[in-house]
Order: C-alpha cells, then sequence, then structure tokens
C-alpha cells in the first residue's frame, strides 16, 4: 500500500508541476506578447513622425537591428525596407496592416513563419501624405523559447522530481503509519483517520459476535455433554446392576424400562441437536414447496393426539386453510415445538389451542395453553438453548430445553415474526406470523 501511495502522489505532483508549467509559460508568452505590441506600436508611431519630416533622409544611417522597416507608397509598392530591395518585393496593398492603416489611420496584425518557427507582428501607421510607414518583429513561439531554456528548464524538472520524491516518500509513511498501528484486538481504542471509523466499529461488533458466538459454542458443549451425561449414567447403572446380578427378576423389566426411557430421551435430544446445528449452519433441506399451515398444523395435532389424551388435555385446531410457498420441513417443526411445549408445561385438564388464519401480511399460527405460565422476567431468556422455566418438570417429561431455539431458529430463517404472552398459572400464547412468499 505504500508504494501505491507513493507513486500516487509522484503522479500527481508531477502532473500538477507540469500543468503549472505549462499554464504560466502560456501566461508569461501572452504578457510579454502584449508588451511587445505596445512597443512596436510607439516604435512606429516615432519612425512615422521622423519619415514625415525627414523623408528618405530618416533611413540614412538608421541602426535598426530587431526591427524590420517598411515604407510603402499609396499603390502599395514598397517605396524602402531594411532587409531587402525594395524594387523585388511584391505590391504590400492587400497586407491586413496595410488596408488597415489606409482605412482608418493605423493597423496591426500577426503572421506566423512555419519556416522560422517564428511568429512576426506587425504595425503601420498613415503618413500625413497618404503613405504607410509599417514596423515589424519577429517573436518566438512558446517551443522555441522552451528550446532557449531548454537547461534551465531541465535543471527544474530535475529539481521538482526529487523534491517530489522526497515529500512522497515521506507522506506516504505518515499515511500509512496509523493505519500499521492499528490494534485489531481493540479496534475502537485506535487513534487514527475519521475515515477508517466506521471499519473498526464493524470489526469491533464482528469481534463482539464472534466472542459471543464462542461463549455460545462452549455453553451449548457444556450443556450437551451434561445433558447426555445423564441419561448415560442412568443407562450404565441400570445395566452394570443387571450385569452383576444385582437386581431381582421381578425388577429386571423395570430396570429396562428405565434403559429404555433414558435411550429415548438421549434419541430425542441428538434429534434436537443435529437439527438445531442444520439452522445454525444453513443445511438440510431448503426447498420451497407449496405448503398448507393449516395442514400442517392438522397433521401435528392428529400426531400429538394421543399423548394429549394421556396427559388429560385438550388439543383443539381452529381457524382454516393458509396456503404459502415456503420450506414445508421448518414450519413443521415449528408447529411441532410449539405444541409439544403446551402439552409438556401444562396441567390435568388443561386446553392447548392451535389457531391458523391467513392475513394480509401473511399466514398466521397462534398456540394458545391454559398451563403454567412464564414468569415475566424469564420470558426473554425461553428462547436460549438449553434454558427451561421449570427444570424437573423438563426432567420429568423428557424436554431438552431446545424446542424453542428450534422454533426462533426457524422462524429466522423463514422470515416469520414470534410474539410471546405469558401469565403464570394462566398459560402462554405463541404468535408466529409467516410471510406468504419466501
Amino acid at each position: 500500500m505504500t508504494k501505491k501511495i507513493f507513486h500516487a502522489l509522484c503522479l500527481v505532483a508531477f502532473t500538477v508541476f507540469l500543468a503549472s508549467l505549462v499554464l504560466i509559460m502560456g501566461v508569461l508568452y501572452e504578457y510579454f506578447s502584449r508588451i511587445e505590441q505596445t512597443q512596436l506600436r510607439m516604435q512606429t508611431q516615432l519612425a512615422s513622425q521622423g519619415v514625415e519630416k525627414s523623408g528618405m533622409d530618416y533611413f540614412d544611417g538608421l541602426d535598426v537591428r530587431d526591427y524590420r522597416i517598411t515604407w510603402i507608397g499609396r499603390d502599395g509598392s514598397v517605396l524602402y525596407d531594411s532587409n531587402a530591395d525594395n524594387a523585388t518585393m511584391e505590391n504590400h496593398l492587400e497586407r491586413a496592416e496595410v488596408r488597415q492603416a489606409l482605412s482608418g489611420g493605423f493597423g496591426e496584425s500577426q503572421r506566423y513563419s512555419s519556416t522560422l518557427m517564428a511568429r512576426s507582428l506587425y504595425a503601420a501607421q498613415r503618413l500625413a501624405d497618404g503613405t504607410v510607414l509599417r514596423l515589424a518583429i519577429a517573436q518566438n513561439t512558446v517551443l522555441t523559447m522552451l528550446l532557449g531554456v531548454g537547461q534551465g528548464f531541465a535543471a527544474v524538472i530535475v529539481i521538482a522530481l526529487m523534491v517530489s520524491v522526497l515529500l512522497a516518500r515521506r507522506l506516504s509513511r505518515r499515511i500509512v503509519q496509523p493505519l500499521n498501528a492499528v490494534d485489531l484486538d481493540r479496534p475502537l481504542e485506535n487513534e487514527g483517520y475519521e475515515e477508517i471509523s466506521p471499519l473498526l466499529r464493524r470489526l469491533d461488533g464482528q469481534q463482539k459476535q464472534l466472542r459471543a458466538q464462542t461463549r455460545m459454542r462452549r455453553e451449548f458443549t457444556a450443556n450437551v455433554s451434561h445433558e447426555l451425561k445423564t441419561p448415560l449414567q442412568t443407562i450404565s447403572g441400570c445395566a452394570e446392576l443387571i450385569q452383576n446380578g444385582m437386581v431381582r427378576p421381578e425388577d429386571v423389566q423395570s430396570f429396562a424400562g428405565k434403559i429404555s426411557a433414558e435411550a429415548r430421551r438421549m434419541m430425542h435430544l441428538i434429534s434436537d441437536i443435529i437439527s438445531l446445528s442444520h439452522l445454525d449452519e444453513g443445511l438440510g433441506d431448503t426447498r420451497m414447496e407449496d405448503t398448507d399451515l393449516y395442514a400442517v398444523s392438522e397433521a401435528v395435532v392428529r400426531s400429538l393426539q394421543v399423548r394429549a389424551d394421556q396427559e388429560g388435555l385438550t388439543l383443539a385446531l381452529t381457524g382454516g386453510s393458509a396456503p404459502m410457498r415456503t420450506i414445508g420441513q421448518l414450519v413443521h417443526s415449528i408447529v411441532f415445538n410449539l405444541c409439544d411445549n403446551a402439552i409438556k408445561y401444562n396441567h390435568a385438564g388443561g386446553h392447548v389451542t392451535v389457531d391458523v388464519r391467513l392475513s394480509d401480511a401473511g399466514a398466521v399460527l397462534t398456540v394458545a395453553d391454559d398451563g403454567i405460565g412464564i414468569p415475566a422476567d424469564q420470558r426473554e431468556r425461553i428462547f436460549e438453548r438449553f434454558y427451561r422455566v421449570d427444570k424437573s418438570r423438563s426432567k420429568a417429561t423428557g424436554g431438552t430445553g431446545l424446542g424453542l431455539s428450534i422454533v426462533k431458529h426457524a422462524a429466522l430463517v423463514l422470515g416469520a415474526d414470534i410474539d410471546l404472552a405469558s401469565e403464570v398459572g394462566q398459560g402462554t400464547t405463541v404468535t408466529v406470523r409467516f410471510p406468504l412468499d419466501n
């Protein structure tokens, strides 16, 4: 990056120098041209007075050097020329400055000579007898001026390049130094350019997010280990007692039932962990398909009806068809886990109502129960992994603490909104609003 900045600064400095030089040369050239034109006009007027007083005698012994003097008759013939034989010269009546002088008393013009690489300035004054006196001076072009000052110009370029290189190197290092000194571990504590503040804030946010994810993964790993350890210990203990013959024959069936129950609990936990991991990584079945939320809810209610009957609960489905295009597997997961929680955290004689409606904004699922409810200080945490409001009840019912986490992540994938309302001892109502088309 330092090299790129250095090269850019050198290029800018040299470009500005050349542009300034061209501009200055152009301005100076025009300025001196105007001065020369003014001097030529004055010299012409003075010479005209001399010719009017002395006639041809004025030219005797006259040292003109840089100027060329031409005396032109009223018919355009050359009466005198300081640089050539007037007898061999062509008629000057059509020259611009001569025509202006004859008509208006004074005339000026400029002509460029490609062979001499010079521009000639002309000034002509009409005399009292009707003749015209003309003075001319050769003026070098800008290119000629540059060639004339070539050595000095080259020296200026070399000095300018050296100064530009030194300044560019120093400036590029000063520009890059704050960037090299950025502490990436503490982005917001850096003092540098205001322009990189958005980048540092974004980096700080990403680091916080990464630390939070790392903490969540550690907690997740610890919770998984703990949740798996408990059923494994039960299974291992029961199996060891049976293996050592320490269980009476009439109790073997009871111990086998415990092993079976704990194994199912482990399988349920592992299944939930896999589902949650797939949602985290964006894996699994993500095919979009035409899905009816009512039909999905009906299938879930039918699959949980036996369990609800066993718990002494009334499980009912209300509403009507709500077709949408979405990921059917995730919709089924949301409905199942909400209904499963409503059954787990309820009491005998309780009610669970699943309602499906179609609104202008999308399909709306409402799962309401009159169970134990959720305390106000715990409602913000119920969607956390492995968080349980009533841990003893969760263990008794085989809950893994991942159901609502699966609901939350599935809703994020589908772009659905979740609202929760709950009162302790009165029950919980969860509303999920699905967009009609993902």
